[in-house]
Parts: C-alpha cells; sequence; structure tokens
C-alpha cells in the first residue's frame, strides 16, 4: 500500500487551523471526501465515538480512516493507559492495481492485508514498553513496525485465528490476533471496502460493525 498521509487531526472543536478553519470541521471534511462508506462499532456500542485521521493518496484522493471509541488510546507507559478501554476501526477503500493521480507510477492494490497493517501499525502507535528509554523506541518502533508489516502480509500464518463477527448484521470472516498491547483484526465488509480494527481493554468477541450512518455525528 502506498504511502499516504493524515488529513486533520483529534482536537478540540475550539482548536483552529493555522488558515483560521477550525481543525474538527478539516477532520470531518477529509471523512466526507471519502467516495466509500465509513465503518464504525454498531449500535450496541453507547460509549463516545470520535474521529481519528484519515490517509491519502498522493493526489489527495482519500483512501482510509479511523473512527474511535470508548476512551482515547493512550501509550502503555502514560498514567493510566493500563486501564483502558477503547476499540479503533479503520475502513480501507478496495481497489486495484491502478496509475497514481499524475501519471508518474502505480499503486499498489488495497487488500485485506492492507486493513491489517493500517490497524497493526495503529496499535503500535499507542503501545509503548513501560519503563523504555527514550533513546531505545525509535528502533524498537522500526522492529515492531516490520513485524506488523510481515504478519500483515501472512493473514493465513499461525500468527493469526478465524472469528466470525456481524457486519451490518451479517457474520463476515475475520482474521484475530493478539499480543501483550492489545488486539488486531481485519477482514472484508460491503460496499468495496475493508475493516480493520485495533484495542485494548474491550474484547473483539463482542464487537459488531456497521455503516456510519452521518459521520459528522462523530465530531
Amino acid at each position: 500500500m502506498e504511502t499516504t498521509s493524515r488529513v486533520g487531526a483529534e482536537g478540540a472543536p475550539d482548536t483552529v487551523a493555522a488558515e483560521g478553519v477550525p481543525a474538527a470541521r478539516l477532520t470531518v471534511d477529509g471523512f466526507l471526501q471519502a467516495p466509500f462508506p465509513w465503518y464504525g462499532l454498531d449500535e450496541a456500542f453507547t460509549g463516545p465515538r470520535r474521529l481519528m485521521q484519515v490517509g491519502t493518496a498522493a493526489d489527495g484522493t482519500v483512501q482510509h480512516g479511523s473512527t474511535g471509541h470508548g476512551d482515547e488510546p493512550l501509550a502503555r507507559s502514560d498514567s493510566g493507559a493500563e486501564k483502558q478501554r477503547f476499540a479503533v476501526v479503520v475502513t480501507v477503500a478496495s481497489s486495484p492495481v491502478r496509475g497514481s493521480g499524475d501519471g508518474t507510477g502505480v499503486l499498489d492494490a488495497t487488500t485485506v492485508s492492507s486493513a491489517a497493517w493500517l490497524a497493526g501499525s495503529g496499535l503500535l502507535a499507542c503501545t509503548w514498553p513501560p519503563q523504555m528509554d527514550h533513546t531505545l523506541r525509535d528502533d524498537w518502533l522500526d522492529q515492531q513496525t516490520e513485524t506488523a508489516f510481515e504478519l500483515a502480509d501472512d493473514l493465513d500464518g499461525p500468527a493469526w485465528s478465524a472469528l466470525s463477527l456481524p457486519v451490518d448484521g451479517v457474520p463476515v470472516p475475520f482474521h484475530y490476533r493478539e499480543s501483550e498491547f492489545g488486539w488486531v483484526l481485519a477482514g472484508s465488509a460491503h460496499g468495496g471496502v475493508h475493516i480493520g480494527a485495533y484495542g485494548r481493554g474491550m474484547s473483539a468477541y463482542g464487537l459488531g460493525f456497521s455503516v456510519v450512518a452521518d459521520i459528522a455525528s462523530y465530531a
């Protein structure tokens, strides 16, 4: 999957971007530009929901994004991180190998492995082993990121198990794995998208996913 960029960021509603536009508004606009449906946890989840980030191709096309549920993820070395309960749902547009928008190259296909990789790297972003020296974090993150990439590229390998979860009320097979940092899963949904998810403190076995009817309601 090609390199992507983040559009918008989580922030308080009164946070203002350099151009004078509220950061929360920029985040919503990024999600609204997507030509595919967004997924989140279904109505069985009654806790707080939030927009996280969207990822774009070099030509600005929105390719994926994340919605958060429960606590806002913190690094495990932060105070209170071990008691957190959260799940993040990643929606990835399914697409074949194709030419780049500027005609200068070829963009990789996006698959279930893409969703697994984004979910795995998302979990790493809020995971630091307790007591790790700051000077070692870059090396640790590089090593773990490479491992997450290799695992996402081998969804039929022994690191993954099968898990069936409802998507829009219909059981869908997912690839699932756990680690000391949390859990990651990935599968395909209707509407030409793949779903990845990661979390900690909330059991993945009781989750269900559904299309977000109004993405602005997450802002």
